[in-house]
């Protein structure tokens, strides 16, 4: 295509948008409503499937190692659970830091158990975290198979709720955002395309002049793109400003507790680029999609 052409088209496309002034805020505004709630669901979505990912991260076995281990049963027992492969790391913890912990887990209450310093019954522990946390229970049931592994503890009846429940938030969630998705382009398809009829002689007269299908549809094709990229506009503001101060509120909520909201950058603008990308590829969508029926032979 000449560029002279291509100038042109676009000259055309945003006089059209001018001339059709109701039609072109109607347009608008169904991608700037659409746009908006697929946009908080996206949020939401991706903040879930954060609190998810480092709720998995915190999962991992504990491998209480038999009294009666000596030090190389001890490194030998570890040496063992690093060749599973489904295990990423293994960490030995001493029995004075389990017992340090356990006071420090009780606060002013462990105090109590300061008595057991001298004659400390808790176990060593190698603390195990698997490559993929959906393989905990597997690779908990391998090592219980081991020598010198006395009790393997991994949150057992919970975690297989806990990994049920996000496989299905994630799988609810897709399905979701598939059918918003799809839902938003035929709104905006139909809205588009009442735009379109309205302007059907305009397209009748330049095919009886003698003008191709790609050179009519390119006005529209491009109409369809800005309408799309001024729909995401007021999206983007609101989204971005109310993120900010929900972001800002929950964070001190959720301070102390390991689960973090996504961080405001990149965040933000990795949505608001990924609005603009879909507002502008449902508009291009909807303008070729109705206009193809006025340019059947």
């Amino acid at each position: 295509m000449k560029a002279r052409t291509l100038r042109r088209h676009f000259r055309e496309s945003l006089k059209s948008l001018a001339r059709n002034g109701w039609m072109t805020f109607a347009s608008v505004s169904a991608v700037t409503v659409t746009l908006i709630l697929v946009g908080v669901f996206f949020v939401i979505m991706m903040n879930l499937n954060k609190v998810a990912v480092d709720l998995e991260e915190q999962v991992e076995i504990r491998v209480h190692i038999d009294v009666t281990a000596n030090e190389q049963d001890q490194k030998s027992l570890q040496q063992k659970i690093e060749k599973i492969p489904e295990v990423k790391t293994v960490r030995f913890s001493p029995k004075e830091e389990e017992l340090d912990n356990l006071i420090k887990s009780f606060g002013e209450d462990g105090e109590a158990y300061k008595l057991f310093e001298q004659d400390n019954p808790l176990n060593d522990v190698l603390v195990v975290k698997t490559k993929n946390p959906t393989d905990t229970i597997k690779t908990a049931e391998k090592i219980e198979k081991l020598e010198y592994a006395a009790k393997v503890k991994y949150g057992q009846g919970k975690i297989e709720k806990l990994f049920s429940f996000i496989k299905l938030s994630r799988n609810i969630g897709l399905v979701l955002i598939v059918g918003l998705l799809f839902t938003a382009m035929f709104l905006i398809s139909n809205t588009i395309k009442i735009t379109i009829m309205a302007r059907r002689r305009e397209i009748e007269i330049m095919r009886l002049v003698g003008a191709t299908n790609t050179f009519i549809r390119w006005p529209f094709f491009l109409e369809g793109f800005w309408l799309g990229i001024l729909g995401a506009v007021l999206p983007i503001v609101l989204i971005t400003t109310s993120y900010r101060y929900t972001f800002d509120f929950l964070a001190l909520k959720l301070k102390g507790i390991d689960i973090e909201l996504l961080q405001f950058n990149p965040f933000v603008y990795q949505l608001s680029g990924l609005l603009i990308i879909i507002g502008a590829l449902i508009g291009v969508w909807g303008s070729l999609m109705s206009v193809r029926k006025f340019l059947k032979v």
